[in-house]
């Protein structure tokens, strides 16, 4: 049913392509490569399951989260300390870095429209913006608080975000496709046409790309096989030794408003999330705005990736009812 309906979207034309890869019971069962796209020099390329994509806000939870995560359990930082007290230009002094991870800082979603060919001080415009709520009154999803912990990495490491990440995270495990910068640029799903090209091999997000491609709200290249096996380490965290399992498992914690630290975990009440009504109480994931999602459902020990370019066609699409229906379908197929 979710490959007829995939294949079924590509070609009416409502999503370039994709790979979607489904794990169940720790076992991959399903990878497949859908559609293709326009490369930066308007040539056709098709989509591989080995394709990279630019993930966008899985960002957050494929590097951002976890560097933080790694500092608390190298007792360098704590979930509760202000972020003014590692970013003094910070103005706020009542934002913790659990405010952030859980996008209650009390700041605005964004920085408004940000032009990929007006170069901008990204880090400034964040520290000097007001708050429009108390911190930890409202939930607001918010890139600004993201961006503020990748730079509290750098700052408490002494390290750039990409390197903290690489050394201490993806390459501990064992996910060699999962990076910033990628260098090899022929198998790269480009995706929005800017200026009359597609934006292929670099950051789609203007914020990142003023921070120089690598922000702690988007920024990291992936494939299907990386993001579903970055989501078996969260399904079974004793299984892996580069964070402690306690404090994954409680990342993907149900808080309040359907958010843990980082992802988003679907309570069974409030708004849809993009896994559907369906999935376990518990399920954890997050999207990214390029067309990427990661879901893992806890209960059913049920992990799924999917990668497009829906950006690809422009900003106007369907992936709000996409989401939720293919992981619908998914878990009634399965479950």
């Amino acid at each position: 049913m979710y490959d007829a309906y995939l294949t079924k979207l590509v070609e009416d034309g409502e999503l370039p392509g994709g790979v979607l890869h489904i794990q169940h019971k720790g076992v991959s069962i399903f990878e497949k490569a859908y559609g293709s796209y326009l490369n930066r020099y308007e040539e056709e390329q098709s989509i591989q399951q080995d394709t990279l994509f630019d993930v966008a806000s899985l960002t957050k939870v494929m590097v951002t989260l976890p560097a933080i995560l790694k500092l608390v359990d190298q007792n360098q930082i704590k979930l509760d300390d202000p972020i003014q007290a590692y970013i003094p230009a910070f103005k706020h002094k009542n934002v913790t870095i659990y405010h952030a991870l859980t996008h209650t800082t009390g700041l605005p979603a964004d920085l408004g429209r940000i032009k990929r060919n007006q170069p901008q001080d990204i880090l400034q415009l964040i520290v000097e913006k007001d708050l429009i709520e108390e911190p930890g009154t409202k939930t607001e999803y918010s890139d600004l608080g993201m961006i503020m912990l990748g730079h509290l990495v750098e700052r408490v490491s002494g390290m750039k975000l990409e390197d903290f990440a690489t050394e201490n995270l993806l390459q501990p495990w064992g996910l060699t496709q999962t990076m910033f910068h990628p260098k090899n640029q022929t198998n790269i799903a480009s995706t929005e046409k800017v200026n009359g090209t597609y934006v292929q091999g670099e950051v789609h997000d203007e914020k990142a790309y003023h921070l120089g491609g690598a922000g702690g709200s988007a920024g990291v290249f992936s494939t299907a096989k990386d993001v579903a096996r970055f989501g078996h380490l969260w399904l079974y965290p004793h299984k892996q030794d580069v964070l402690s399992p306690a404090l994954m498992k409680k990342a993907a914690t149900h808080f309040f408003n359907n958010r843990g630290l980082g992802f988003e975990v679907w309570s069974g009440e409030g708004n849809e999330l993009s896994c559907g009504r369906r999935w376990s109480e518990g399920s954890f994931g997050h999207t990214g705005f390029t067309g990427t999602s990661l879901w893992v459902d806890q209960q059913e020990e049920l992990v799924v990736a999917l990668l497009t370019n829906v950006v690809h066609y422009g900003r106007n699409h369907n992936m709000r009812q996409i989401r939720p229906e293919l992981h619908s379908l998914i878990h009634e197929s399965l479950i």
